[in-house]
């Protein structure tokens, strides 16, 4: 016979205490996060479909459109871009976007970056009052400016000209652009600037040379984020720039169906205009969409 184990041995393992349930707030903070989680994969799943199915209508007939909408076409119109593309203004208005994107993306950033630098680091009288000034600029809706800035352009003779719509730009991105360097030069240590100070090197110097450089990814974020933002603005575009040679891309796809409407839609060519017109922000998003998020996390950070 084997002999018997002692009373506390032989209780030990049912005396274990049980295993705590998880409470309640971890129970909530869970369902939220899988919610959250699901409702974003949702609207991009949405989104991804909305574009594939633009890239597929336009490469179809009117008929296949609405006849099958959602299956592939029976024979690929690659035509339609060039019908597009040779029955719009879209040659000259691309070139009118990229120059003038570009413009307002550097004046941005020209006008942007000392501004958020001197409020990040010089706690003078008034600073406050900059920065909340600023940050109320985030709030003020594009169409409450409009007329306003539009009397204030047609007595300067800006109407219907590329400088006065980039300095509306500029103008109009500053809030935000000076609100998210801020947080970067914010960030950066004193100590480089004490020791430029005792190198002899005056405060622009200082800037030009040592923290310009050190906020790069915010920058180069800003730059992306503005091109972005600008590419396809309708606004300010629509009500101040009045001639056809002057067309920006979404000027001449609002033009472009508006003509199909009184020559009869064919609505492969209409949204072979837009995909040209959406092409390049599509190839920004895959070529930088990483760098975007890395610098907008990194600015949050900070």
């Amino acid at each position: 016979m084997t002999p018997r184990q002692p009373a506390r041995a032989r209780f030990s393992r049912s005396a274990r205490s049980p295993r705590p349930s998880r409470s309640f707030p971890a129970l909530v903070g869970s369902t939220v996060t899988t919610a959250v989680r699901a409702a974003t994969w949702i609207i991009a799943g949405f989104s991804i479909f909305v574009v594939l199915w633009i890239l597929l209508a336009s490469l179809k007939t009117t008929d296949e459109i609405f006849s099958n909408p959602l299956s592939l076409p029976h024979t690929w119109r690659w035509g339609n871009f060039a019908d597009a593309w040779q029955e719009s203004n879209f040659g000259v208005a691309l070139v009118n976007t990229v120059g003038l994107v570009t413009a307002t993306a550097l004046g941005t950033v020209l006008f942007a970056a000392p501004a958020a630098y001197a409020l990040a680091r010089f706690k003078v009288r008034g600073t406050r009052a900059i920065s909340l000034g600023f940050a109320l600029g985030l709030g003020v809706p594009a169409q409450m400016v409009v007329l306003p800035l539009y009397a204030a352009m047609n007595q300067a003779g800006l109407v219907d000209s590329f400088l006065g719509l980039w300095l509306i730009y500029v103008g109009t991105s500053l809030p935000f652009a000076v609100f998210f360097l801020t947080s970067f030069f914010a960030s950066l240590p004193r100590e480089l600037e004490e020791a430029a100070s005792l190198d002899g090197a005056s405060p622009l110097r200082t800037f030009r040379s040592i923290m310009f450089p050190l906020a790069r990814s915010g920058i180069v974020t800003l730059l992306i984020l503005n091109v972005v933002a600008h590419w396809s603005e309708t606004t300010f575009a629509l009500v101040f720039l009045q001639s056809s040679i002057n067309d920006t891309l979404p000027l001449a796809l609002i033009q472009f169906m508006q003509r199909l409407q009184y020559t009869g839609a064919d609505w492969g060519q209409l949204f072979a205009g837009i995909v040209i017109v959406l092409l390049p922000l599509l190839l920004i998003y895959i070529w930088l969409g990483r760098r975007i998020i890395e610098g907008l996390t990194l600015g949050a950070g900070k």
